[in-house]
Formats: structure tokens, sequence, C-alpha cells
């Protein structure tokens, strides 16, 4: 597993410290990251590939410092929203997906190649000529994630994949990102996500507050909330 490192992380905007002396090593296949709204889990999950700068400490993927070289750490590690349409930037769903290979070197057959294999995984073949804004929530979700997945990283991480859906998608959305044989991290409230997770990682007022098993970490996280 890629590891990812936080040495004694704090982060601001103006005068409010979101983060505060972080450090973390990551190593799990399936990591889960929890807390409050405004408790600095967005901010901690945006630093691992590099989207977000630490006001002091560093965060590293596999040695690499996400901030001086988050080009090279985004190769490694791919970042899925919360909301899909922020994502989303050509007009057609196989199109796309094919935007994420602009400037890999791939040919053309790689590309149509890589492209059906996302279309068939995720059930959108027989939207691939359709406009991508006009999918349903979950099938946009699921197109972020394709998108994300086509390029090959190491690491996925997701912010709160599963808040803007229903129940049904919500779960569609949540089985999708169980099935990748990646690494991944999610931020999210839906504590359910978790029930087969290695690890889970509590974040309230930009410290941590708590790191374990989602049997000891959600327990934890209620109790801090209660």
């Amino acid at each position: 597993m890629t590891e990812i490192v936080f040495d004694s992380v704090s982060h601001a905007f103006g005068d409010r410290k979101v983060l505060r002396d972080i450090s973390l090593r990551i190593t799990e296949r399936r990591v889960g990251i929890i807390g409050s709204n405004g408790s600095g889990k967005s901010t901690l999950a945006r630093m691992i590939n590099g989207l977000l700068k630490p006001t002091s400490g560093t965060v590293t993927v596999d040695g690499v410092d996400a901030a001086r070289k988050g080009a090279q750490v985004r190769r490694k590690v791919g970042f899925v929203f919360t909301d899909p349409d922020t994502q989303i930037v050509m007009p057609t769903v196989a199109e796309d997906l094919a935007f994420s290979l602009r400037r890999t070197g791939l040919g053309k057959p790689e590309i149509a190649a890589r492209v059906d294999e996302m279309l068939a995984r995720f059930g959108l073949h027989e939207h691939a000529d359709h406009p991508a804004h006009l999918l349903s929530g979950g099938q946009k979700q699921l197109l972020a994630i394709g998108a994300v997945l086509i390029r090959r990283p190491e690491v996925i991480i997701a912010d709160e994949p599963t808040t803007l859906l229903d129940l049904r998608n919500a779960r569609i959305v949540a089985d999708a990102l169980d099935a990748v044989d990646q690494q991944v991290i999610v931020v999210t409230h839906q504590l359910a996500l978790l029930d087969s997770f290695e690890r889970v990682i509590v974040i309230d007022d930009g410290a941590v507050a708590f790191d374990g098993t989602p049997d000891a970490a959600v327990p934890a996280y209620r109790a801090l909330v209660e």
C-alpha cells in the first residue's frame, strides 16, 4: 500500500486555524475520515494530493512532498469531489472519460479501450454519447469515479461522495468504491459506509480526536457530537 504521512501539519485560513499539529501515518487499504461540519476533515483529505498546502508541517505520499510536487503526487492519488458537476467538463459521457487521459501519451486505441472499460464497469455504455450533465445524480458520481479510475491511480480519495445522493444511489456509489482494487480514503458523514473499513480517523476542531477501528471510532465520534 501507498504510505501517506502527515508530519506536524497545521493549516489556517486567515486567523482561523483549521488543522492543528496533525501527525498520521496511513498505509491501510480502506480508511475513513469522519467529523462534524467544519472540523477540518475535508482540508485534511485535500492535502494528500496537494489541492491544499499546509501552513506548517509536511504531507508526503511515498516520500514525495504533496505541496512541493503536487503534479507528481496527483498521478498517484486521484480525488473524487462531493459534487460530480465540479468534475464533469466535457459534453458527453465518453468524452468526459477520455478527457482524463489527455497529456498521458496514450494512443487512441488504448484510450478507447480504457473508456469502454469504464463505461461497462459503471453501467454507462448506453449513455456514452449522452450529455453528461443530464445523467442522474448517482450516474454522475459513477462517471466522476470512472474519470479518476481511468488514469489507474494507486490511491483514491473521495470527499463525501454520497452526501448529495438518495439512499439507493448512495449505496450504489458506496459499492462502486468498495469494489475498486486501489487504496481508498473516504471522508463521510454516512457512518454505515465504514463498517468494512480497517481504520477510521475522527477529526474534531482541527485535531485527531480518535483513531482506530470502525467499531471503536464511530461510538467515539457519536460521544463527541452528543
